[in-house]
């Protein structure tokens, strides 16, 4: 038994909008002030309330203070009060790392969440039905999807979370579904080479173009991003500004994610005969967050999304039977000849064409990296 997340884009009427933002807010207000009270009771030297007990003294809110939450689903402020026990363990945690040395950076601390960053989203448990074009949710019922046919109707659904990103609202639901072990594949071994001008190199003669998808758009982002701070604040046409320049965010995003995704799937190549799918896919150890230290590549190689195609191809390949091997980063693959070894040691970083000066081989820098990849697996 796996758990697998699908994600749909939903349909909604202005009713079920209110309503919806309603749940995302009460789980908002909910998260808040649970973190209220957990300061509240470290200050005073009590015993901090968990999930359970914050939960019981909203019930009892509900018949003096907040009536509103009646009119809204239990599992919205349930499922906040979880979250907050859950951020505070893993705050903890990354506190008792720090003390050992193998934590740098902040530890996250709880924040307040404020509605003008986001609406945010809620989380439902319990009786949730899908169907082929819609899904139903505890007191939000029926509602329709853009997608018909997308979400497993005959699986056990554990949880569904609703949120909004620039105007649209989304649906994620956790599925526990039954997954038979995988054959192993016995293709040839790959080795991908990633890259700022290409996404990706493979050793099988494949390339992947990177979209560039922020590069493309910073002037008209950069033209965007000016709009909200010339409008009078609190107006409609603030709004519409600070709408207009998230969807701008959204499509750049998606844009990245699309390609990152019809890459990571063609070289896993799942739906392929055995013989044809890769039995190693070989990839660099890549220090990402050392990279973009870089300021003049930093925004560069952010656009291209590096850690995620790595993310991707592991649980894509582990899905399919394939093997993923890491090359250590310090390995010149980009000065190494592919044909006999030899390092070109001075080789700068703007020269993009590999020629060895013992053998003679020309080959295009990302091709030969490639190619040294897969023989390293």
């Amino acid at each position: 038994m796996v758990k697998r997340g699908y994600q749909a884009e939903l349909d909604l009427n202005n009713e079920q909008i209110t309503l919806a933002r309603k749940h995302c807010g009460a789980a908002r207000w909910a998260f808040n002030y649970g973190l209220r009270r957990k300061q509240e009771a470290y200050q005073a030297g009590e015993k901090t309330p968990y999930a359970t007990e914050l939960h019981r003294e909203i019930n009892a809110l509900k018949k003096t203070e907040i009536p509103w939450m009646y009119e809204l689903s239990k599992c919205a402020a349930q499922e906040a009060f979880r979250d907050l026990d859950s951020a505070f363990k893993h705050f903890f945690r990354k506190v008792a790392l720090k003390k050992q040395g193998k934590w740098k950076g902040k530890c996250g601390y709880p924040k307040f969440k404020s509605k003008k960053k986001a609406i945010g989203g809620a989380r439902f448990t319990g009786s949730i039905h899908v169907y082929a074009d819609a899904i139903q949710l505890p007191r939000l019922g029926l509602l329709r999807l853009k997608e018909h046919d997308y979400l497993p109707m005959n699986a056990h659904v554990g949880s569904a979370t609703i949120s909004e990103k620039a105007g649209r609202w989304y649906i994620s639901i956790c599925v526990h579904e039954e997954q038979t072990e995988p054959t192993q594949a016995t293709g040839e071994v790959i080795g991908v080479d990633l890259g700022i001008k290409t996404l990706a190199t493979c050793s099988d003669g494949c390339t992947f173009d990177n979209p560039k998808a922020l590069r493309k758009n910073l002037n008209k982002l950069k033209r965007t991003s000016r709009r909200p701070s010339r409008k009078q604040k609190g107006s409609q046409n603030r709004k519409e500004a600070k709408t207009r320049l998230a969807r701008m965010h959204v499509r750049i995003a998606n844009v990245r994610k699309d390609a990152l995704h019809k890459a990571t799937s063609a070289i896993v190549a799942k739906a392929k005969p055995d013989s044809e799918r890769p039995a190693v896919i070989v990839l660099e150890d890549l220090h990402v967050s050392g990279m973009l230290k870089n300021h003049r590549l930093s925004r560069a190689i952010a656009d291209v999304g590096m850690y995620e195609f790595r993310r991707q191809i592991e649980y894509k390949a582990r899905a399919a039977g394939e093997q993923v091997k890491l090359v250590s980063r310090w390995y010149p693959s980009s000065k190494t000849c592919s044909e006999c070894g030899w390092i070109h040691e001075d080789l700068p970083l703007a020269e993009r064409v590999f020629v060895c000066q013992q053998c003679g081989v020309v080959l295009d820098r990302d091709e030969n990296a490639a190619f040294n990849l897969a023989a390293s697996g």
